[in-house]
């Protein structure tokens, strides 16, 4: 799909509305050159994360919310730990970031996370407010962001984060190949 550019005009739905300076591409979000150096140093963030869960043998996802440049949470999927099915990178982040921010609502503040969240972080995301996804590598089964299926185009919505994919990707990707490669070796 060709890069458009999107203005709000009197009368237009709200997430037109949301979009008014934004550069779009089917539904994700392009960004500047130095935008993008941010982005690489907060995924490094995320990926240090993910690393922390290698080392606890989950599977390495890596998670940080930033606002005003800054970390303001930093965790990594602890699902099998917790023996939780609800405790993925994305989830335990947004709530110590609720936390620390003393608020559910996460308006100016964007999410690195490894992996596509899924629909249920997905939801937790729209839940939050938060204002912008970026993630490194897609989900395929169940990414809630286009790789499976797209949030963004879900019509209604009252909050539809700006979404910036594949930050870093091969980084991330890798992680997660070479941990699985690593379960079914040592099932064989």
């Amino acid at each position: 799909m060709p890069l458009r550019r999107l203005e709000s005009e009197p009368g237009q739905d709200r997430k037109v509305a949301a979009l008014s300076s934004s550069n779009v591409c089917d539904g994700f979000y392009l960004r500047d050159d130095e935008k993008m150096k941010d982005d690489a140093y907060f995924m490094n963030e995320a990926i240090k994360e993910a690393k922390k869960a290698l080392l606890i043998d989950e599977v390495p996802i890596g998670c940080v919310i930033v606002k005003d440049d800054k970390v303001i949470a930093r965790c990594h999927n602890t699902k099998e730990k917790d023996k939780l099915v609800i405790s993925h990178a994305e989830i335990n982040a947004i709530k110590k970031a609720s936390k620390k921010e003393d608020a559910w609502r996460l308006v100016d503040c964007t999410l690195y996370c490894t992996l596509e969240p899924c629909l249920m972080c997905a939801g937790a995301i729209y839940q939050s407010r938060i204002k912008r996804v970026v993630y490194g590598t897609e989900d395929l089964k169940g990414g809630a962001f286009g790789s499976s299926i797209n949030l963004l185009k879900i019509e209604r919505l009252n909050h539809y984060p700006e979404v910036t994919p594949y930050v870093l990707k091969e980084e991330c990707s890798s992680l997660l190949k070479e941990y699985f490669k690593g379960k079914r070796n040592k099932n064989k």
